[in-house]
């Protein structure tokens, strides 16, 4: 089992900057990649960054390239989402996601929404 913990989500001005952050617990061993998805009401989850469990390999979505950037503190078992020049479209809930070798199992956080106005 995968336990995930997010924070630092909140209200911010259009243009500005937040940093998320994701504290796993648990089977940490048995984690292949973490990454951020986001969620507006009636859509689908949709993916925004992931990076490997050691940290060599990202991937962004195309509409955060540029502006949002993920890293991850081994040490900590913590993976960052810093997200700067923030739009209202950025607008969502963001939740957190590991992959496990395990089965392939995923794991989710609880959410964090971030709300970017005008």
């Amino acid at each position: 089992q995968v336990q995930l913990v997010e924070s630092g989500g909140g209200l911010v001005q259009a243009g500005g900057s937040l940093r998320l952050s994701c504290a796993a617990s648990g089977s940490i061993v048995s984690i292949a990649r973490m990454g951020w998805y986001r969620q507006v009401p009636g859509k689908q989850r949709e993916l925004v960054a992931i990076i490997t469990s050691d940290g060599g390999t990202t991937n962004y979505a195309d509409f955060v390239k540029g502006r949002f950037a993920i890293s991850r503190d081994n040490a900590k078992n913590t993976v960052y989402l810093e997200m700067n020049s923030l739009k209202p479209e950025d607008t969502a809930v963001y939740y957190c996601n590991a992959l496990s070798l395990l089965g392939w199992r995923a794991y989710w956080g609880q959410g964090t929404q971030v709300t970017v106005s005008l």
